[in-house]
């Protein structure tokens, strides 16, 4: 009988095994890979994770589904850069008072501390692929005041952005996925006021269990 398959054997024998070692990458369906300003957070938060000494307490409140308010209050010592080996610190309380609109395409968030700092920030989605970004603070400070802008732009399988802020600060980065798992990126930058430039290369590699 054509439809009767001999004791021992399987119907399953006539179809070629693949495994995952056979399988070809598709160079035209690369998956799109993080912006590259996420690679340094993902590092920040394996290698330096956010700690630090005294008490901190952080309560939000919604007015509406976009509109929100948050309180923050934080006292405790704030490390001081320093040329020596040894780390000072110099105790510190401040309350941070915080105003957040949210919409699916445009997200503002303000700061303001009882130090005299505001912090300001914006994120526009334009369009699917193209995104404006904003940050700037003022500070009572001398040379504590800044401001920057970022424009994003969302290929297929890489990412891009451009940099500029004040002090005469260009920057711009690229990062490419190479295979389903691996992607490349660099990053070049320009500080006219300190007369200062730099280049950087990252690569990661990501598959269902780890990050690297």
């Amino acid at each position: 009988m054509a439809g009767l398959v001999p004791p021992g054997t399987s119907s399953d024998a006539s179809k070629p095994a693949h495994s995952k070692a056979d399988e070809k990458t598709d160079y035209m369906n690369l998956p799109c890979p993080i912006p590259y300003e996420e690679l340094h957070r993902e590092a920040l938060m394996s290698l330096k994770p956010e700690t630090f000494e005294g008490l901190r307490f952080d309560f939000t409140k919604g007015l509406n589904q976009k509109f929100s308010l948050s309180h923050s209050v934080f006292m405790g010592p704030t490390e001081i850069p320093s040329q020596s080996a040894e780390t000072i610190k110099i105790p510190t309380a401040h309350y941070e008072f915080g105003a957040n609109f949210i919409d699916p395409n445009l997200m503002l968030i303000g700061r303001v501390l009882t130090d005299g700092r505001l912090n300001a920030r914006l994120k526009w989605d334009l369009s699917d692929n193209f995104t404006v970004k904003a940050n700037a603070q003022l500070s009572n400070e001398p040379h504590m005041s800044h401001g920057m802008f970022n424009f994003d732009y969302k290929g297929k399988d890489f990412r891009s952005q451009f940099q500029m802020g004040n002090g005469a600060l260009f920057g711009a980065s690229y990062i490419q996925s190479i295979t389903q798992h691996l992607s490349l990126g660099g990053e070049v930058f320009w500080a006219g006021q300190h007369r200062k430039s730099g280049i950087g290369y990252a690569a990661r590699y990501e598959t269902d269990k780890m990050v690297m």
